[in-house]
């Protein structure tokens, strides 16, 4: 149990850091970017641009508040039994990680939708016309990618037990 409370307090500061950054980063995109032009970083192909997002990842979902953030509850609820149900082993680290990742993210969003009534978007690939976003969404897409590695590659199934519902 006490190895355990390590690996939930581990993950508790990792998620207040990441979640600190990404409050930082759209207090800075609001202060500095909003009202103004895009910010330049490489000419043609990434700028800051200032946008708020009223829907959901690709914009879905626009003008729909009330069904986001309880959308948002529900799965923070989910990660977070999830969080809460990984063995504290140093094989599980990364899926710590990775929860993490997604629980700091989802929450980022979630205080800008309570908020603002919007998510705060700033980073712009214009090479590619790629949909704005924001720090936050860097860490659930980072995680999920690495969920996906791990859960293809690294975990075999029986070391994923702990995920059912139905406790042997």
């Amino acid at each position: 149990m006490r190895k355990k409370n390590l690996f939930l307090t581990m993950d508790l500061l990792l998620a207040v850091i990441l979640l600190l950054s990404d409050r930082l980063t759209k207090y800075l995109a609001i202060q500095k970017l909003q009202g103004k032009e895009s910010f330049v970083i490489i000419k043609g192909v990434f700028e800051l641009t200032y946008l708020e997002n009223y829907g959901t990842a690709f914009g879905l979902f626009q003008n729909k508040k009330i069904f986001i953030l309880c959308m948002g509850v529900v799965f923070m609820a989910i990660i977070l039994w999830v969080a809460v149900r990984i063995p504290a082993t140093g094989r599980f680290l990364p899926f710590h990680l990775c929860v993490t990742g997604i629980l700091a993210g989802g929450i980022g969003n979630m205080i800008d939708r309570f908020l603002y009534g919007y998510v705060v978007d700033f980073f712009s690939f214009v090479l590619i016309h790629y949909p704005i976003f924001n720090v936050a969404d860097c860490y659930i897409v980072v995680s999920v990618f690495f969920l996906l590695i791990l859960f293809l590659f690294v975990y075999r199934e029986e070391e994923l037990d702990f995920l059912s519902i139905r406790r042997k």
